[in-house]
């Protein structure tokens, strides 16, 4: 079992008037049926309010405090803007330490955690909080150890590379941050035990080879079978595997450049 380093914390409680109690439904719908399996239990916890937005431009913020969330792989920073003592959580990138200046404006030094358009980020930078629509807020690029680099800038769009590989074109006046989103190990923790899952919310996960034909399509037979059906499928008999579930007319596939790698 392996654990995120969380030496680069600086505190272990938020703060208050930025937490709200979210209800966890634990998989159900309105009507009480579940639609998403395997979820429920796991600790208690308290939702932080995140700054995805950020409009306030021209207006420096200090560092206050660098947080763990448990809604998200990615560590979190507590700014205060110094014109009017505002505070307010944004996702806190790689190298963010306590006490540093950020600023959001058009064009703002390139330094880490400065956020800006993305028509002003040179070529080879890598940003993180990539708006898809200026106005929008972070769309792209916000989880543990993620980020785009900047390939081309041109006719209005800024092409990015993804974390898939995939490129991207994106409207220039858009505002992205500069670095890589923190907590770029959560990929190489092992949950080690089963109870750990639990403590996430995660439940158990049954083979549909192990159950009765009649709760699966890969169900029944004496002993370890064969799949019995051609293509994989899920539970309700739907093909899974090597099906595209991208609407062919899907509006905004005119800005993809370039497909993701195939795995």
């Amino acid at each position: 079992m392996t654990t995120a380093d969380y030496s680069s914390l600086t505190t272990d409680r938020p703060h208050k008037p930025l937490t709200e109690r979210l209800k966890t439904p634990a998989g159900r719908n309105s009507a009480g049926r579940i639609t998403v399996r395997h979820q429920g239990g796991g600790n208690k916890k308290l939702y932080r309010k995140i700054d995805f937005r950020q409009t306030r431009l021209n207006d420096p913020a200090t560092v206050l405090t660098i947080e763990y969330d448990p809604y998200r792989t990615a560590f979190i920073a507590l700014i205060e803007y110094k014109k009017d003592k505002v505070k307010s959580y944004i996702l806190a990138p790689v190298g963010l330490a306590v006490g540093r200046d950020i600023i959001v404006a058009p064009l703002a030094p390139f330094t880490t955690g400065n956020r800006m358009q993305l028509k002003n980020i040179p070529v080879g930078y890598q940003v993180y909080g990539v708006e898809l629509q200026p106005g929008q807020g972070a769309i792209l690029a916000r989880s543990a150890g993620s980020y785009a680099e900047v390939l081309a800038n041109a006719d209005g769009y800024t092409d990015l590379k993804l974390g898939s590989g995939e490129v991207r074109r994106v409207n220039w006046e858009g505002y992205a941050s500069l670095g890589q989103v923190s907590n770029p190990e959560h990929n190489l923790i092992t949950i080690g035990k089963a109870g750990r899952s639990r403590w996430l919310g995660i439940r158990p996960t049954v083979r549909g080879s192990v159950m009765n034909p009649v709760d699966h399509p890969y169900g029944g037979g004496e002993g370890k079978t064969q799949r019995g059906t051609r293509k994989p499928k899920t539970l309700w008999g739907k093909v899974t595997g090597g099906r595209k579930t991208r609407r062919r007319k899907k509006q905004s596939s005119k800005f993809i450049v370039k497909r993701r790698n195939k795995r």
